[in-house]
């Protein structure tokens, strides 16, 4: 998936890249993206398995970027399966105008958040030698913003995804502009709708049943996100999440839907539910890429 014109294009010194110091293993520490080192992550090693069978998974934080913290909470995801966990941190304030929340929606000025995933992505597996050409993406609240709308962006470059407690949802509705349709992705993003592409990629949508609470959600005239039509997808939470599963299983996407009793807005029961589903996604993807390589 990466050759040496891969570094060059991004920026990238390959004799550097080729040896990752002890502060590169395991826990590591918080990295700068080479390509723009306004955006930086940190990740998880597994400390066994085979490298070149290794694959990756991107743990999406919330407003509160609790990166490291939600990379700690996918360890023993990352030995059980092989997998090396990456958490990017989108820092609030990025153009100095007070914005906390552009990386939800994708665009913020001129950058361009998916891209800036598949940076990290691209720069990691060229480090650590994964040669997977998909990974899995988990976000929670702010973070599960940013993941259903990577998924309905770029589907082909996801094995899995698990949309956690969203404050809000884009549907895949071609009557509505963004953030809450798909009406106009081409002008923004130079990209269509692909629907046999998102029907390839399992999709869980999580949330807890006790995630009622609507003063940070409920959209409001002048606010910088305010569009038509913004709270039309529910109240709550789960009102909102089970609007975007009908959406999705319109146009024939599977969805699993979870429905955490007890839960409020909290990441770990979150992340805890998600971690059987990616496993098993995982697998169905290693399988799938077996099956391929055994008939070629």
């Amino acid at each position: 998936m990466h050759s040496s014109s891969d570094h060059a294009a991004s920026g990238i010194d390959a004799s550097i890249m080729s040896s990752p110091s002890s502060y590169e293993q395991g826990a590591t520490t918080v990295l700068a993206l080479s390509s723009d080192p306004r955006f930086s992550y940190c990740l998880y090693v597994p400390k066994s398995g085979d490298v070149g069978e290794r694959s990756l998974l991107s743990v999406i934080h919330g407003s509160y970027r609790n990166f490291t913290i939600h990379r700690d909470q996918f360890q023993d995801f990352a030995e059980a399966n092989n997998c090396m966990i990456l958490a990017p941190l989108f820092p609030g304030n990025v153009l100095g105008d007070g914005n906390l929340d552009g990386f939800k929606y994708m665009l913020e000025g001129d950058i361009r958040y998916d891209r800036i995933l598949e940076q990290m992505v691209s720069e990691v597996c060229m480090r650590y030698g994964i040669a997977d050409d998909r990974f899995g993406l988990v976000g929670f609240s702010g973070g599960a913003h940013f993941a259903h709308r990577f998924f309905l962006l770029r589907p082909h470059r996801l094995w899995g995804v698990s949309v956690g407690a969203p404050g809000s949802v884009t549907l895949l509705d071609p009557h509505r502009d963004w953030w809450t349709g798909v009406r106009d992705i081409e002008d923004l993003f130079g990209m269509t709708l692909d629907g046999a592409q998102l029907a390839t990629v399992p999709v869980q949508l999580v949330v807890g049943d006790a995630d009622l609470d609507t003063g940070e959600i409920h959209h409001r005239p002048g606010r910088r996100y305010w569009v038509e039509g913004a709270n039309d997808a529910g109240a709550t939470r789960p009102e909102r999440l089970r609007t975007l599963e009908r959406s999705l299983l319109k146009d024939r996407i599977a969805v699993v839907f979870e429905l955490l009793p007890g839960v409020g807005h909290e990441a770990e029961p979150i992340f805890a539910a998600a971690q059987s589903f990616l496993s098993d996604s995982l697998e169905a993807h290693r399988a799938g890429k077996a099956r391929d390589s055994s008939s070629s």
